[in-house]
């Protein structure tokens, strides 16, 4: 079965999918540009790599580990020592241990000149949620800024706050940022909802080259197919994180008029 959306499917939102769906997209857009902006550039998936630790580890989930020991009984005879008497009962409570955190990203690099051209983030929800995975992506995307790079942000996820822009008063569930280097302030938000398909928009390179267009509805698409998260995902559950109201309420009436919700 297809993807049921017309746009954004919210159930790939969920923490279950998210890694999966977010590694599957970049390599499907590295896949589909390639061919597009051959000879003159290639594209590279890079990855970076940070630590966090405390609440923000905790929010994005460490599987619980525990250690059980069976306890040896020991007889009168075994020793001599006074046993003392057992202490108050213990709380079981959970330890925020650090977490590598892995992220992919795409570069667009012009090949005589070894420069970045572009820069492709997909969000994450580390890169959305307040702490120190949100304060280092926003440290790169300033430095992304005051580059001679374009960026093209992908969010398609509607948990925490957006990235900050300017001049933006629309409320919307997703969005897509494209920022040229020779246009900077100025910026092209591109805005959407679960019913909207995703809109399609253009890779911006250097001035004068074919700027391909990016059919990103079609992508996922392809991700939805070719990871046969049809088999996954239980449409007659809510989606997680649940979706405001309004939402739900339609997401309810189109997934009966697509037949995957009785």
């Amino acid at each position: 079965m297809a993807n049921p959306f017309p746009g954004m499917n919210p159930y790939l939102e969920s923490p279950g999918f998210w890694s999966s769906v977010h590694n599957r997209l970049i390599v499907a857009i590295a896949d589909w540009l390639t061919p597009q902006l051959l000879p003159k550039y290639l594209v590279d998936i890079e990855q970076r790599i940070y630590q966090i630790s405390g609440e923000d580890a905790l929010l994005i989930g460490i599987p619980d580990v525990t250690i059980q020991q069976t306890p040896t009984r020991r007889t009168e005879s075994d020793s001599n020592v006074a046993v003392a008497a057992p202490p108050a009962k213990s709380l079981k409570v959970t330890i925020p241990l650090p977490l590598e955190l892995k992220e992919t990203y795409l570069q667009v690099v012009e090949i005589e000149t070894k420069q970045v051209v572009t820069v492709i983030e997909v969000l994450s929800p580390a890169n959305k949620r307040p702490g120190k995975g949100r304060e280092m992506y926003e440290k790169k995307r300033e430095k992304v800024f005051g580059s001679c790079s374009h960026l093209v942000e992908i969010d398609l996820l509607r948990s925490y706050q957006p990235l900050p822009v300017f001049g933006n008063e629309i409320e919307a569930s997703y969005r897509i940022l494209v920022s040229r280097a020779n246009q900077k302030p100025l910026g092209d938000l591109y805005l959407f909802n679960l019913p909207d398909t995703i809109p399609c928009f253009p890779l911006p390179l250097r001035a004068g080259d074919v700027e391909p267009i990016v059919d990103l509805q079609a992508l996922l698409n392809i991700v939805y197919d070719r990871a046969a998260y049809d088999f996954r995902i239980d449409y007659t559950a809510e989606p997680v994180p649940p979706l405001a109201e309004p939402d739900a309420v339609w997401a309810d009436g189109w997934l009966r008029e697509m037949g995957v919700r009785g």
